[in-house]
């Protein structure tokens, strides 16, 4: 099993920046990707940006050229720096780990979720 704990989520003004982190426990070496979700219009957790064993990393239209996924193999730990915040990035934002044991075995783990708020 894999466990997920957010941190970092706030208030924050528009344009201004916050770093989300993701520290993962148990299990870790079985997690293939990591990636932050939050919820959209018809998407109850949309992919915001994800990054993948080998490093390689994914993000949302919306985010790109503003958001930046890292992490921190020692720490076990996921970071999202999320810069020139707009009033639409508010959301819950919620961690997710996936998880292969085997082909047959896989599975998906979430946080508890850290809200954003961005303000005018």
């Amino acid at each position: 099993q894999v466990q997920l704990v957010e941190s970092g989520g706030g208030l924050v003004q528009a344009g201004g920046s916050l770093t989300l982190s993701c520290a993962a426990s148990g299990s870790t070496f079985t997690i293939a990707r990591i990636g932050w979700y939050r919820p959209a219009p018809g998407n109850p957790r949309e992919l915001v940006a994800a990054i993948n064993s080998d490093g390689s990393t994914n993000y949302a239209e919306s985010v790109k050229g503003r958001f930046t996924i890292s992490r921190d193999n020692p720490k076990n730990t996921v970071y999202l720096q999320m810069n020139s915040l707009k009033l639409g990035d508010t959301a819950v934002y919620y961690c997710s780990a996936h998880s292969i044991v085997s082909r047959s075995s896989r599975y998906d783990y979430w946080g508890q979720g850290t809200q954003v708020t961005v303000s005018s």
